[in-house]
């Protein structure tokens, strides 16, 4: 495999940008900048992530991404645009700028133009699974008209699982975030449910049920999960939502599931504070106290 040569720029140094910083230096490439608008506030996560992993914060977006191979793009949905318009002045010519972010087809595209306007490579990737525990080799859709000429490259960051999708910018975000409508929504679902089932004292029946219709699994453990990543990211998720409530109605569909789940990951994470529990009926009533909505006596 042919190592890729240059520096790496990361704009957003969170979860996903700390798992790049991780596994690129594990592939021998130690040249990585970085940038975060959390930076200015010393406690956040990704003053954190930079101390530990010993990243010199850049000063600005453009200062970080100068120079660099190829720019990262790991911020919240609702930045997409904003985070290429601050990289973009200091992109060197034919850079790739590879956007992770879980934004509309329509704000790809605006975030395509600012990036092509300054001599960037744009190329949108669309993230199909939980970053973990696959990590760079999870799968990712490639999309763009540089996305074949970047795919060939991608193996050489640790993109093992990165597959060419449409050369048409918004297509990789269109799938991601129609996805995002089910996967977000049954986040959403199950913490309802279960939220109200265990008031009636019937959430195992109702986990049980749910083999009837739905694969032979431990849907006890699946809700938990499912669950405690709203409480964990619901901010993030609701923004993520937002994206995909504007897709849905792009492609004139009224986006009423959409919609909802974005209030139900929005309202979920004010109680994050409450993980880690040690199983999901704790998890549940934890929740429950915590929103006010009364505590039941364990079975």
């Amino acid at each position: 495999m042919t190592m890729p040569h240059g520096p790496v720029a990361l704009i957003g140094l969170g979860e996903v940008g700390r798992v790049f910083a991780e596994d690129l230096r594990a592939l021998g490439i130690t040249e990585i900048a970085a940038w975060d608008t959390a930076f200015g506030d010393a406690a956040s996560r990704a003053s954190r992530n930079a101390a530990e992993l010993d990243i010199t914060p850049a000063g600005s977006a453009a200062e970080a991404v100068a120079g660099a191979a190829l720019v990262v793009s790991a911020v919240t949905a609702m930045n997409c645009v904003p985070a290429a318009s601050s990289a973009a002045t200091g992109l060197d010519a034919g850079a790739w700028y590879l956007d992770l972010n879980s934004s509309s087809p329509a704000h790809k595209r605006e975030a395509a133009a600012l990036v092509e306007g300054w001599g960037g490579r744009y190329v949108e990737a669309a993230l199909m699974s939980p970053i973990e525990p696959r990590r760079l080799a999870a799968p990712f859709i490639l999309g763009g008209p540089h996305a074949a000429s970047f795919g060939d490259a991608a193996p050489g960051y640790g993109l093992a699982g990165a597959t060419v999708g449409a050369a048409e910018i918004g297509v990789a975000a269109a799938t991601k975030l129609c996805r995002s409508v089910v996967v977000k929504g049954l986040e959403a679902l199950l913490s309802e449910s279960l939220l109200a089932a265990r008031a009636y004292g019937v959430e195992r029946e109702v986990v049980a049920s749910l083999s009837n219709i739905l694969p032979e699994a431990d849907w006890e453990a699946i809700a938990g999960y499912f669950m405690s990543r709203s409480l964990q990211h619901g901010v993030r998720r609701a923004e993520e939502m937002e994206e995909a409530a504007a897709t849905v109605a792009d492609a004139g569909v009224e986006p009423w599931m959409a919609s909802a789940t974005v209030e139900r990951q929005r309202w979920a994470a004010q109680w994050g504070g409450v993980l880690p529990q040690e199983d999901t009926i704790g998890l549940v009533d934890a929740v429950r106290a915590a929103a006010g909505l009364g505590t039941e006596e364990r079975a």
